[in-house]
């Protein structure tokens, strides 16, 4: 994890070029690891309730951005 440690430096940088390039980078990245895990919850049987209760947000709405349709 030596790229998220040295992005969640970066995004405290005095240089709001440099802070606010890694923070986009720290969105995109864990955007990336939120899909890789609902997979990982989905395969193994998890309710898109049990997701969002983990996630902290609506089964609504993670089922609206992970999709549905058989996954």
């Amino acid at each position: 994890m030596t790229e998220a440690t040295e992005l969640a430096s970066a995004a405290g940088d005095q240089d709001p070029r440099v802070g606010l390039r890694a923070v986009g980078a720290l969105r995109r990245l864990l955007e990336q690891l939120e899909a890789v895990q609902v997979r990982n919850a989905r395969a193994r049987g998890w309710s898109w309730q049990e997701i969002a209760a983990e996630l902290g947000v609506t089964r609504q709405a993670v089922h609206k951005k992970h999709g549905g349709g058989g996954r």
